[in-house]
C-alpha cells in the first residue's frame, strides 16, 4: 500500500455550468474513474466554503478575479463557489466517489482560503492529509483534477516538499489559466521535483 491517487476538487462548480467553471473540467471524469482501480488508495478533496468566505469577491465588494492582500499574503478573490451543502459543492455526478478511501474537505475556515490538499494558504495550518498518508504508509502520489494551476499545483508542490514522490497526470487535469497561471504552475511544479506526465 504505497501509491495513492489524489483527486482534486472534481466538483460541480468547477465544471461547465458551475460558478467557477474550468473549461472542459468534466472531460477528465471518465479517465479519472478508469484510473482508480490501479491504485492502493484513492483520496478525494472537496472545496467546502462557508457562505461569505473571505476569498469570495462578494465579501469585499470587489470584482471577481481581482487580487487583495490577506494577513497570509496575496489572495485572488473568486466568485462565490463550493458553498457548503450546495449543489455546486457536490462532486461531479459521474465521479466514482464510492471508490474513495477518504475525502478531505478544505477551505472551511472562513478567514483563510485553502488551495492545497496539505495546507491552508498560510502554508502552515495542516489539513491532516500528510498524517493520513504517513499512517497508511503511502509514499507515492499521482494527482489529477481541478484546476491544474491552483489546487492541483499547490497540492503537488506541497506533497513534493514533504518528501512524497509526486506525479501530476496533466491529461487528467484542466486549468483556469488566469493571467499566465498555467505556465507559472508548470514551472513551479517541475522545479519542486514533480513529474508532469500524460
Amino acid at each position: 500500500m504505497t501509491h495513492a491517487l489524489l483527486v482534486i476538487d472534481v466538483q460541480n462548480d468547477f465544471c461547465p455550468g458551475g460558478a467557477l467553471a474550468v473549461p472542459d473540467g468534466d472531460a477528465i471524469v471518465p479517465g479519472i474513474n478508469a484510473l482508480m482501480a490501479d491504485f492502493d488508495a484513492v483520496i478525494l478533496t472537496q472545496d467546502w466554503h462557508p457562505a461569505g468566505h473571505s476569498s469570495f469577491a462578494s465579501s469585499h465588494d470587489a470584482d471577481p478575479m481581482s487580487l487583495t492582500q490577506m494577513p497570509y499574503g496575496p489572495q485572488v478573490l473568486w466568485p462565490d463557489h463550493c458553498v457548503q451543502g450546495s449543489r455546486g459543492a457536490d462532486f461531479h455526478p459521474d465521479l466514482r466517489t464510492d471508490r474513495a478511501d477518504m475525502i478531505i474537505r478544505k477551505g472551511f475556515n472562513p478567514a483563510i482560503d485553502s488551495y492545497s490538499a496539505f495546507f491552508e494558504n498560510d502554508h502552515t495550518t495542516p489539513t491532516g492529509m500528510e498524517g493520513y498518508l504517513r499512517t497508511r504508509g503511502i509514499t507515492q502520489l499521482t494527482i489529477v483534477g481541478l484546476a491544474t494551476d491552483f489546487c492541483v499545483n499547490y497540492s503537488a508542490v506541497d506533497a513534493a516538499k514533504l518528501g512524497f514522490e509526486v506525479a501530476v497526470r496533466m491529461d487528467l487535469c484542466r486549468a483556469i489559466d488566469f493571467d499566465g497561471s498555467l505556465a507559472t504552475a508548470r514551472d513551479g511544479m517541475a522545479a519542486a521535483g514533480v513529474v508532469l506526465a500524460g
